[in-house]
């Protein structure tokens, strides 16, 4: 009979087979505990043994692989397990002690359609946020095990941040990859920066950009409300300077608690003492004029005290109401240096200079101790001041003040140096480098409307003037940067348009800040990731 054979074969193979599936089940057993696996221990909570004296067969895992995201994340400590995504018991916690998280998870568990069950103790599927550890208010620890997440950090901010990582990698791969994320940003100030002085952008636009730039974790965003073309936010001091359409006090409260929510910090800038023309509509009296008469467009007469008097009125109204860490006070592109002879153009500027600051001081200095002035009312409202670069000026009688944050565009204007120059000053920067970062409607004066893939394979925070970089040493200067959208030509694109043409700009930005390095994804890989990663 054939079957006789047959039957005693399988046996003899199924015993041999069950011998080595026991020794391939101790040994797996034990790979997958050291390596993460889904039955150890969840994060924050001891560990348990298990009674049974043989342990039964565990599913292995491959290694994990860091998440896909928008900036990549700085490291990731591999594991073997199946990671964590939502399931139908799955709900957002606060660590006890970690009560001001709670923004933060009521606005993760509203993204991941979860439950927000407040300050309780961890289960199976959770997402858990904590404060806790060391390290800058931006960095946080992003933990996957045990069928769940926690994410910790020093500060509201980093936790925050955690949470942007944990919702792309649920965007990019469906789960959020086993293991360990440590994480923080290369430089601290990360933006956009808005010129809604020469057109006007709704607060619902704003707002818009603004959740697209938490995504990306920037964490600036500047508002230039006031040049020659308007002045576009409400005013109480000088309602006589406010042009329509603008957005009301009520309106830029609403922006700036979005902010807040959102961990950016919105700023304005009063650009003086140049880009004045819409407070001068209302003030001609104050218009800079030259000895024949003629108006400077744009240009106050630093000589008459009513001049500093009406721009530090708008200066305390506005560093009040937006009550961020830092104010715009302008300061490039001061018509009365254009000229091959400003003392005999502007004599008053020069009279006035002498007066102020002795028989050797010129026009030169007169505009940098308004810059000095007005940089002392921010200061006085607790605030720090920035201002262009082509407002620093080198060999006169004053300098401006040292904790003057420099915002580095241009090289082409008058007073214009070398980045090295102000560097070398031991002056602090933010690059806004107008070869890379200046997005200007119409493209005027040679402008062009630059690209992502250009400021992904090109730039860094290092790359302050054309596309040459300042010398390594002098990185921790640099403070880091923001993409600017200048609206010169303001009818050349709509809204809709200008959205669309910063999204992927913006998203390059935020990955050459978080991560200086060179970029391990080629621009096409990153396109396709950065379309799977965000929204919009």
């Amino acid at each position: 009979m054939i079957w006789g054979p047959r039957i005693a074969g399988r046996s003899r193979a199924a015993g041999a087979t069950a011998a080595l599936l026991a020794v391939f089940s101790l040994t797996l057993a034990g790979c997958s505990a050291a390596d993460g696996d889904p039955g150890a221990a969840a994060p924050d909570e001891p560990a348990t043994t298990s009674p049974s004296p043989s342990p039964s067969p565990t599913r292995s895992y491959p290694l994990s692989e860091a998440p896909d995201t928008v900036p990549a994340v700085q490291r990731h400590q591999a594991a073997r397990g199946p990671g964590w995504k939502p399931g139908p018991e799955s709900g957002v916690v606060i660590a006890e002690g970690s009560e001001g998280l709670a923004d933060e998870a009521r606005l993760l568990a509203r993204e991941l359609e979860l439950d927000y069950r407040g300050t309780v103790p961890a289960r199976a599927g959770d997402v858990r946020l904590a404060l806790a550890g060391s390290g800058g208010a931006e960095s946080y620890t992003l933990t996957t095990r045990g069928d769940r997440v926690a994410i910790t950090g020093p500060d509201e901010a980093g936790v925050f941040y955690g949470t942007r990582t944990l919702k792309q990698a649920l965007r990019t791969g469906g789960a959020m990859p086993e293991g360990v994320v440590t994480d923080r940003p290369d430089r601290a100030q990360r933006g956009l920066n808005l010129d809604i002085a020469r057109k006007h952008f709704t607060a619902e636009w704003i707002e818009a950009r603004m959740r697209e730039m938490a995504d990306l974790k920037l964490n600036q965003l500047g508002l230039h409300f006031s040049d020659d073309q308007a002045f576009r936010i409400q005013s109480d001091t000088h309602p006589e300077v406010v042009s329509d359409p603008h957005l009301t006090k009520a309106e830029v409260r609403r922006i700036v608690a979005l902010g807040r929510s959102l961990h950016i910090s919105v700023f304005g800038e009063i650009d003086s003492p140049g880009h004045l023309g819409a407070v001068l509509r209302a003030h001609p009296e104050l218009q800079l004029r030259s000895v024949q008469g003629v108006p400077r467009q744009g240009a106050i007469d630093i000589s008459k005290p009513q001049s500093a008097e009406i721009v530090d009125d708008l200066l305390r109204e506005y560093t009040a109401l937006f009550g961020a860490r830092w104010f715009h006070v302008g300061a490039d592109e001061y018509q009365a240096l254009t000229v091959s002879d400003p003392a005999a153009s502007y004599p008053q500027l020069a009279t006035a200079a002498r007066e102020r600051y002795g028989a050797g001081a010129g026009v030169q200095d007169l505009a940098e101790g308004w810059l000095n002035d007005r940089a002392a009312v921010v200061r006085g409202a607790g605030q720090i001041p920035k201002a262009w670069n082509d407002g620093f000026f080198a060999g006169g009688v004053v300098s401006a003040d040292q904790d003057i944050e420099v915002e580095y565009w241009t090289g082409k204007e008058i007073g214009a140096r070398e980045p090295s120059g102000y560097l070398a000053e031991g002056r602090k920067m933010v690059n806004l480098n107008d070869e890379y970062l200046y997005y200007v409607l119409g493209e005027p004066n040679e402008f062009v409307y630059p690209t992502g893939e250009r400021i992904y394979e090109e730039w860094t925070p290092l790359v302050l003037r054309g596309s040459e970089p300042v010398a390594e040493e002098y990185s921790d200067q640099i403070l880091g940067g923001r993409f600017a959208v200048w609206c010169d030509l303001a009818n050349s694109q709509t809204p809709e348009q200008v959205a669309a043409g910063i999204r992927r700009p913006l998203q390059a930005v935020s990955q050459k800040l978080w991560d200086a390095d060179e970029p391990s994804l080629t621009w096409a890989q990153f396109e396709s990731l950065a379309d799977r990663a965000t929204t919009g």
